[in-house]
């Protein structure tokens, strides 16, 4: 269930330098690394030959060499050195991955080369606007599949069960929550007026009385998450299209699908308050952290019981409309890049009735 003509975070920019790297996307193993002019490249992590990682080799200025037999490739992942022969066979060759560095993340490309527009990398106006402070935090591993982890990403429901002291508490139980699933992008969203401020707002938002709070999920095909919640006192009586005018913050999560039970979440935060302030990072990265381990308790549990026998049918409700929309489009969009359309037929005898 991978979408592999898409863009997906290989890691944050500061995580690869001269030193040869394994990346494990979508199950495919990559050797990444930075060239000489500060670009980085990603390479098959297998020589043709006997299929030692190229990562236990090393570096000759670009290219790497095999640490098996010494055979050599190119950044195009031309094989340009077979030791103890002249001749290079056209088999040599390892496959090349695109890979674009943008607002300090480095994108890669998983699927067709011919269909990678760098015009389809994730963006936002807030990256560059000097209104936001934007602050990189960790990589979560997980111990689940990236589904259950984006449909988490999805879903202000669970936020009062699974976070009560933190992003969540019991006022936001019962109201009701609205859904999207007409664009590109699913939305779920929910306003909770005049109530106490969660946990994360009591510390950071500096609140004293009640607040009007509000939690918008974006979740971007194929594993891009963008949660914009916040507070505003109560008496501002904000409109929706106001929410600069609280206490405003993007969680962005990137999902890298490692395989059908591992992912790993970059999250990084984006903020409208403090924006010179690196002891407010700090402060919001560790009740960052304490909420984001509240959900890998949460989805590894899930995951381990989807290991088990299934003795009965799950059930669905309400709220799990934006997840079912996402996995259905999930599942369209790898039939599409699966089977191939011969277009409408010519001169068929085969007729459709509806």
């Amino acid at each position: 269930m991978y979408i592999k003509n898409a863009w997906y975070v290989a890691g944050w920019a500061n995580e690869f330098g001269e030193a040869l790297n394994r990346v494990v996307i979508l199950e495919q193993p990559l050797v990444m690394y930075r060239k000489s002019d500060d670009k980085v490249v990603a390479l098959e992590d297998r020589c043709p030959h006997r299929l030692l990682p190229l990562s236990k080799g090393k570096r000759i200025g670009d290219d790497v060499q095999c640490g098996y037999h010494g055979m050599t490739f190119n950044c195009e992942g031309a094989c340009i050195r077979v030791p103890g022969q002249d001749n290079v066979p056209s088999s040599a060759y390892v496959c090349t991955f695109p890979v674009v560095e943008k607002n300090n993340i480095v994108f890669i490309w998983m699927g067709e080369k011919s269909k990678a527009d760098e015009k389809l990398i994730f963006d936002m106006p807030e990256f560059n606007s000097n209104l936001w402070h934007v602050h990189q935090g960790d990589a979560l591993h997980l111990k689940a599949n990236y589904l259950n982890v984006a449909e988490n990403l999805v879903d202000p429901a669970h936020v009062s069960f699974v976070h009560p002291t933190t992003l969540g508490n019991a006022a936001s139980e019962n109201v009701p929550v609205h859904v999207d699933t007409q664009g590109d992008v699913l939305v779920a969203w929910r306003w909770i007026r005049d109530a106490e401020p969660v946990g994360f707002f009591q510390k950071f938002g500096g609140f004293e009385g009640n607040v009007d709070r509000w939690h918008y999920y974006y979740l971007h095909l194929p594993s891009i998450a963008v949660i914009d919640f916040g507070s505003a006192d109560t008496q501002l009586n904000l409109d929706e299209a106001d929410r600069d005018k609280g206490v405003r913050i993007f969680a962005l999560h990137f999902l890298t699908p490692v395989n059908e039970h591992y992912t790993i979440d970059r999250w990084l935060h984006i903020r409208n308050t403090a924006i010179d302030d690196e002891a407010a990072s700090a402060q919001m990265d560790a009740m960052f952290r304490i909420a984001f381990n509240e959900d890998k308790e949460i989805l590894e549990a899930i995951d381990e019981q989807e290991h088990l026998p299934q003795t009965r049918k799950p059930i669905r409700l309400a709220i799990d409309k934006g997840p079912t929309v996402y996995r259905r489009r999930i599942r369209d969009r790898v039939e599409l890049e699966t089977t191939e359309d011969l277009g409408e037929p010519v001169g068929s005898t085969f007729f459709h009735h509806e």
